[in-house]
């Protein structure tokens, strides 16, 4: 048994990685939209590192959280909670970024998939709130685990690809980028339906008629 001072300390620990994703992608959004085009060198790198560690406490929370035996109920809203401000303010980021560079049909491309993963959080959020009323567990399953994993690093390579200064050696090809954008969209409609069976059980009694008991109506 761990002493209780050390449990906290580590609750503490556990719940710092997971909210400071807020600030640091607050920090990638401010240089992305005040320091100019191209963006100085510097303040890309500034950008660049903030996202990176964003995506990263989002791998480790979770482990560090199951490793010192302090997971709670706080841990498993908060980390969905973050991750839908790494959306919300990466997605439409991009999008500015695609069409200040005159990426239009890119910018396009970016605006559906932002629109998507909004979507499928706010759909997973609801069935959540329905199962949490049948006692069904609201942990994240192997599909939003899958989601993290794939669109975490495909938001950061998109931003390099679009922001990244032009005499650095290391380009990424349009080709690489676009099919890291469309392995994103699969795996936010496989999550979609993957949640949407798990707690299939509670939507179906919540869409059932009040009150009613008539069979033939089942």
């Amino acid at each position: 048994m761990q002493p209780r001072s050390s449990r906290w300390w580590k609750f503490c620990f556990v719940q710092a990685l997971t909210l400071v994703r807020v600030p640091l992608i607050f920090i990638f959004l401010a240089v992305s939209v005040f320091c100019g085009h191209p963006v100085p060198e510097f303040w890309f790198l500034v950008a660049f590192a903030a996202m990176i560690l964003s995506a990263v406490t989002d791998l480790f929370d979770g482990y560090f959280a199951r490793r010192f035996q302090v997971t709670s109920r706080l841990g498993a809203y908060a980390d969905p909670m973050t991750d839908k401000v790494f959306y919300l303010t990466t997605f439409p980021t991009l999008v500015y970024l695609a069409d200040r560079l005159g990426q239009h049909t890119h910018a396009r491309v970016l605006l559906v998939l932002a629109i998507l993963f909004l979507l499928r959080d706010k759909w997973v959020s609801l069935l959540r709130s329905l199962g949490a009323l049948h006692n069904l567990s609201a942990k994240a399953n192997w599909s939003g685990k899958a989601r993290t994993l794939i669109s975490f690093p495909t938001i950061c390579v998109i931003y390099y690809y679009l922001q990244a200064p032009v005499d650095w050696c290391l380009r990424f090809h349009a080709n690489l980028v676009y099919g890291l954008e469309g392995l994103s969209v699969a795996i936010n409609l496989i999550s979609i339906g993957v949640y949407t069976v798990r707690f299939w059980p509670a939507l179906r009694a919540e869409l059932r008629v009040p009150g009613g008991d008539n069979p033939e109506h089942d």
